[in-house]
């Protein structure tokens, strides 16, 4: 079987280094997912009521930011956006260690770091969803986004390994230092790429922003295809949501785990992500993008139902039910990402990309921050095993919206997107789109 790497994607240059940058500050965010809590837990005394607080500040401020980034996204070059969120990012974690040292660290400047790192982290991701598909011809975006996704899952997997051993043998605050600098390294791996973009539209044929968002908003619900992945981005995000809230203190309170067996465990998840990724473009070249999406979904439920099963007083069967959700659920959840977001890229022109990966976004963050808001206050009431039995719901409403939806019927994506720029934009991106087969050290 020939190498992966042998694909003439891997001899386009821009991506190369766009794939190294993403993968490397990936390895970076998720020790500081893993390390955050923990610096609220075990050197803050957090509870749960203060974890879904600190991750609904995450949440809000990318659901109040969210569509002004995307429209401000698409009237701008991508390349300096993912830049300077890089570094704005690296200079607000650089603040946590900082403060620990000098021993003024506080929850409230937790929230400030996770709100404004979540604004920076919504820009960039705006930004980054759009670039691609100028590095990247739109026949190999599934390959591309499948390629991002195992790099990023094999980071997943060594980070949140690592990350166990760091916050126990270093403390949270310092572990959060590694990704300060995985962000510096990212900007520079950005600059570095020298692929010409399509021109931004000139001021004079600007809409007011208001106005842009309401028609990143229109394609992204008008349209039956993508109003389905939208729904299912909700669901899943919602599921997300119930996990984030009550997966760390469930693992830590209920079934008595440490720091390095949960980071072992999550590091599970990278490895089987890193599995759903590579099989997510073999896998929707066989059985058609559709199926694979709605099969994915309702795996995911299976998977995510193994936590609230996990057993307390059997730390190493509890392992197991942990590890059997990471395996299942994250490889599952993989493949669908990789496929709703090659068919977002695919169905939307570039110059209109920002706006609706942003609708996307904001409002599976609004799910997300609703889900983890509900699940904190039930986890209060009921415990956290009965508020874990919720996010399993959340893959099976996702599926469901693919199902009774045009995706079940979607087995390619189209060659051209259905959704393209205003008259005035055409033009340029034509002109844009010779620049696109540059060789490797572009």
């Amino acid at each position: 079987m020939p190498s992966p790497f042998a694909s003439p994607l891997w001899r386009n240059g821009a991506f190369v280094r766009l794939w190294t940058a993403s993968t490397i500050s990936v390895f970076g965010s998720l020790i500081t997912r893993m390390a955050l809590p923990f610096v609220a837990i075990l050197v803050l005394d957090a509870g749960a009521i203060e974890i879904a607080a600190l991750r609904s500040v995450d949440l809000a401020a990318a659901l109040v930011f969210g569509l002004v980034a995307g429209a401000w996204v698409d009237r701008l070059h991508r390349r300096p956006v993912l830049i300077w969120s890089d570094l704005g990012r690296a200079a607000l974690l650089l603040s946590v260690p900082v403060a620990a040292v000098l021993g003024v660290m506080s929850l409230a400047q937790l929230f400030v770091v996770g709100g404004l790192a979540a604004v920076l982290s919504t820009f960039a991701d705006a930004a980054d969803n759009a670039y691609l598909p100028t590095v990247v011809e739109r026949e190999r975006l599934v390959e591309a986004n499948g390629a991002l996704a195992a790099s990023g899952s094999a980071a997943e997997f060594s980070a949140f390994g690592i990350s166990g051993f760091l916050v126990q043998a270093l403390s949270a605050p310092i572990a959060i230092l590694v990704d300060a600098g995985t962000f510096l390294v990212s900007a520079v791996l950005v600059g570095s790429i020298r692929r010409p973009e399509a021109p931004p539209p000139p001021r004079i044929d600007r809409e007011p922003v208001l106005a842009e968002i309401r028609a990143g908003l229109r394609i992204a619900l008008g349209d039956p295809m993508l109003r389905a992945f939208v729904l299912a981005q909700m669901a899943l995000s919602a599921l997300w949501g119930v996990f984030g809230a009550v997966w760390l203190l469930f693992a830590t309170e209920e079934l008595g785990l440490g720091p390095v067996a949960i980071g072992v465990i999550a590091g599970v998840g990278g490895l089987a992500s890193f599995g759903g990724a590579v099989l997510a473009e073999r896998s929707t070249r066989r059985w058609g993008v559709g199926r694979v999406a709605i099969a994915a979904m309702l795996v995911a439920a299976l998977g995510n139902l193994l936590i609230p099963l996990a057993p307390a007083g059997a730390p190493l069967v509890a392992v197991v039910f942990l590890v059997g959700q990471q395996l299942v659920g994250d490889s599952a959840v993989t493949m669908y990402e990789v496929t709703e977001t090659a068919v977002r890229q695919a169905f939307v022109h570039d110059r209109a990309l920002g706006r609706v990966a942003s609708s996307f976004h904001v409002l599976a963050v609004l799910a997300q921050l609703a889900a983890t808001i509900g699940a904190g206050l039930f986890a209060e009431v009921a415990g956290l095993r009965a508020a874990a039995f919720i996010a399993p719901v959340g893959g099976l409403v996702a599926a469901a919206a693919l199902w009774f939806s045009p995706v079940r019927s979607l087995r390619t994506l189209p060659a051209e997107p259905v959704h393209g720029p205003p008259p005035q934009m055409r033009a340029a991106a034509i002109v844009a789109e010779t620049g696109r087969d540059e060789p490797i050290g572009g």
